[in-house]
C-alpha cells in the first residue's frame, strides 16, 4: 500500500538518486555562510512546533469536533464565523503548507499587542512621575494630575490604552473588520509527493497578471539548507534557516515559521524537515500529527509494530508534557549538526 500511496518523487533517505553538480549561486556567498549537512538526523523540533498544539488544545479540539458531529446529527449545528474560509495553511500527514494572515489582520493584532504593552510598560514611570510632581510642585493634587494628564499621560498612556481598547473591541466583536485570509500560501513541503513548492507572486504580493499563482516546484533532495546570520540592534547574532535549490532560483526563508534566534533552533528545524519528508521513516512524533498518524502508511505500520498508544499526546497530562518539552529543549541545546558528515555529498558534487 505504501509504495502506491507515495509518488515516485517522494523523498527516502535510503534511496537518493545521483544528481548533477550543484550550480554556483552568488547570493550564498554574499549572505548565507553555513551550509548544513544532510542526514543522521535527530528526533527534534523547534519549541513552537511542540507547543503550537499542546495536549490540552488537542482535547479541546476533540471535544468541539464531537459536539459538532452531535449537533449535525440533530440538525442544530450553526457554523462558526469564517469556518469555511480558506486561510491557505495546511499541516497534516501529507503537506506542510505555510501562509500568513493578511496585512489587515496583522494591523489589528499588532495594534492590540503594541497598545497593551506600551501602556503597561509606560504605566509605572507615569505614576511615579505623577507622585514626584505632586510632592514637588505647588498646587493641589487634582490640578497637578489634570496638568500632567494633558501634557504627559495623554501621550505616554492615553494613546496606547486607546489603541489597546479599540483593537480589543474590533477583535472581539467585529471579526469581519479584521479576519481576512492572505491572497495565498507562501511555501509548501509535501511528504506524499516529496516536492517543495514556492508560490510565486509579483513584488506587491499580488496574483500574476492572468489571475493565477505561479508555483516553483522541485524535489526536496535537490535543496540544501543554510543558516544566514545577521546582527540585531544590540549586535547579537540572529540566525535564520533557508533552503535553496541547487540548480534554480528557488529560495525559501523559514524566518516566519521559526523566528530568528539561536543557530541550534535552525539545526533542529532542518532535522524536523528531513524527518517529516522522509517516507522511509514515520512522521515526527509531535502532538500536531497524532490525529493523522494512522493515515500515513509508513507511520501506521511503525505504530502497529512498536505498539504506540494512538492517544499518547492527547491523554498526556500537563506535567508530563512539560517534561517532554524540557527533554526536547535539552536535545536541541546539544544538537550535533555541525559534527555530522554531509551524506548528500555521496550523490552530488558541490561547487560552492
Amino acid at each position: 500500500m505504501s509504495s502506491s500511496y507515495y509518488a515516485p518523487t517522494a523523498y527516502r533517505s535510503d534511496q537518493i538518486p545521483n544528481q548533477p553538480p550543484s550550480a554556483e549561486r552568488s547570493w550564498i556567498r554574499r549572505f548565507a555562510k553555513v551550509r548544513l549537512p544532510w542526514g543522521m538526523t535527530q528526533a527534534v523540533a523547534p519549541d513552537n512546533l511542540m507547543t503550537g498544539r499542546k495536549p490540552a488544545t488537542l482535547r479541546r479540539q476533540e471535544f468541539l469536533l464531537k459536539e459538532r458531529e452531535e449537533k449535525l446529527a440533530l440538525g442544530t449545528y450553526v457554523p462558526a464565523p469564517y469556518e469555511h474560509v480558506d486561510f491557505h495553511h495546511r499541516e497534516d500527514h501529507e503537506h506542510f503548507r505555510f501562509a500568513l494572515w493578511s496585512n489587515r489582520s496583522h494591523f489589528w493584532v499588532y495594534l492590540h499587542l503594541f497598545g497593551k504593552w506600551f501602556f503597561l510598560i509606560g504605566l509605572i514611570p507615569s505614576v511615579f512621575t505623577l507622585f514626584v510632581a505632586i510632592a514637588k510642585l505647588d498646587g493641589t493634587w487634582i490640578e497637578i494630575t489634570i496638568d500632567s494628564f494633558n501634557s504627559f499621560f495623554i501621550w505616554f498612556s492615553g494613546i496606547p490604552i486607546a489603541c489597546w481598547a479599540l483593537a480589543s473591541l474590533v477583535i472581539r466583536y467585529f471579526p469581519h473588520l479584521w479576519v481576512k485570509p492572505s491572497r495565498g500560501p507562501i511555501w509548501e513541503v509535501n511528504r506524499r509527493t516529496g516536492l517543495v513548492t514556492l508560490f510565486d507572486y509579483d513584488n506587491n504580493g499580488e496574483y500574476k497578471k492572468n489571475g493565477t499563482i505561479g508555483e516553483l516546484t522541485a524535489p526536496f533532495y535537490e535543496f540544501d539548507a543554510y543558516i544566514a546570520t545577521t546582527p540585531d540592534r544590540q549586535g547579537l547574532p540572529m540566525n535564520v534557516l533557508y533552503i535553496a535549490h541547487r540548480y534554480r532560483d528557488i529560495v525559501i526563508n523559514f524566518g516566519a515559521l521559526v523566528p530568528p534566534g539561536a543557530g541550534e533552533l535552525c539545526c533542529a528545524l532542518w532535522d524536523f524537515l528531513q524527518n517529516y519528508m522522509d517516507t522511509s521513516r514515520p512522521l515526527p512524533d509531535l502532538p500536531r500529527y497524532e490525529e493523522f498518524r494512522h493515515l500515513d502508511p509508513v507511520t501506521a505500520q511503525y505504530d502497529r509494530e512498536v505498539g504506540r498508544n494512538p492517544r499518547l499526546w492527547i491523554d498526556m497530562d500537563d506535567e508530563t508534557f512539560e517534561g517532554a518539552l524540557y527533554h526536547m529543549r535539552g536535545q536541541i541545546d546539544q544538537i550535533d549538526t555541525f559534527r555530522r558528515p554531509n551524506l548528500m555529498a555521496r550523490y552530488v558534487e558541490y561547487v560552492d
